[in-house]
């Protein structure tokens, strides 16, 4: 009988302990943050730009927090379905978002969405600008901008533009392209970055717009040749290689990464991330790594970074608008 009351006694005796305990602020909860493992959904597979890009900085948040930040590839619909796993994740700071530029297209792009990306996704922290590079196939002959337009207008509707997929960045800077340009290609798109390099180093599509991190080794060992990049300004990964601009005044179509939490996340835990994530972009290795990606950091507060997606999201909507694209 004293063997089965002591359980009951111990157990009343805890319950009152614990009752007593003062209830935790949301503060404490932050320092306490993170205190088992952080899910980050990237809506991409594994290998292209924004999965280098997570795994690296998850690698800097791991170090710097004491908790593993494990990067979740969820592909497909765009991103959409990545994000939407976040949009219904518990806003704790244990499943993050790795938004980017597909966010604000998306707004546009798909009539229907079961979310809204601006209001359902807090803003956490950016991380960086990436220019897409325009690669080219080394069979293709054309070696600068000027000869890859000669020589799509000399093949119409006969020269394979490659893609990450339907409004991806890389679909999108082929659009305003082609209208730029004057030329008529086929766009092929792909599942993510990756599979659309491997047919491009085979050389079964002469082209892309490809997301800078997953490129610019190729490009650096002659697989693929950079004609241009699609930032303004040119890279100080690739100092000799113009920007599109240079050949169609008012070009730019890069990409930029960040980070994103259900809405509702903590304010103490998302300027704690941010914290981590700008002490990150200021860290001297790390700079060096993003900008060997062809990055460009994108420090700042949480509201610079969704000043950044409103904006974004209102200039890919014409471009979407404007060439009519349709999602898949």
């Amino acid at each position: 009988m004293n063997a089965m009351n002591l359980p009951r006694r111990q157990f009343l005796h805890l319950a009152a302990g614990a009752a007593a305990l003062p209830v935790m602020s949301r503060a404490a909860g932050a320092q306490a943050y993170p205190s088992r493992p952080v899910r980050w959904i990237v809506g991409f597979a594994a290998g292209g730009g924004n999965d280098i890009t997570a795994r690296l900085m998850g690698q800097w948040l791991t170090e710097r927090l004491g908790q593993p930040f494990i990067i979740e590839n969820r592909p497909g619909a765009g991103t959409n379905i990545a994000a939407e796993v976040v949009v219904n994740a518990p806003p704790d700071g244990y499943t993050l978002f790795f938004a980017n530029v597909a966010n604000a297209v998306n707004a546009t792009l798909y009539e229907k969405l079961n979310f809204d990306f601006i209001r359902d996704i807090t803003p956490v922290a950016g991380i960086m600008r990436v220019p897409n590079i325009l690669a080219v196939s080394p069979s293709v002959p054309a070696k600068t901008v000027p000869e890859l337009i000669a020589y799509a207008k000399a093949n119409p509707g006969r020269v394979n533009m490659a893609s990450a997929g339907i409004g991806t960045t890389g679909h999108l800077a082929g659009e305003l392209f082609q209208m730029m340009a004057g030329v008529n290609v086929v766009h092929v798109p792909y599942r993510g970055n990756a599979p659309a390099l491997s047919d491009l180093l085979g050389g079964q599509v002469e082209f892309m717009f490809a997301s800078a991190p997953s490129t610019i080794e190729y490009v650096k060992t002659g697989k693929l040749r950079a004609l241009a990049v699609t930032t303004t300004k040119r890279s100080e990964a690739l100092a000799d290689v113009p920007t599109v601009a240079e050949f169609l005044p008012g070009f730019e179509a890069s990409s930029w990464y960040g980070i994103g939490a259900p809405k509702n996340t903590p304010a103490e835990i998302v300027e704690k991330l941010n914290r981590e994530v700008n002490a990150g972009l200021a860290d001297a290795a790390m700079k060096a790594r993003l900008v060997g990606l062809g990055g460009i950091a994108i420090a700042g507060s949480p509201a610079d970074f969704g000043k950044l997606i409103a904006d974004e999201t209102e200039k890919w909507g014409k471009v979407v608008r404007a060439a009519n694209i349709k999602a898949e």
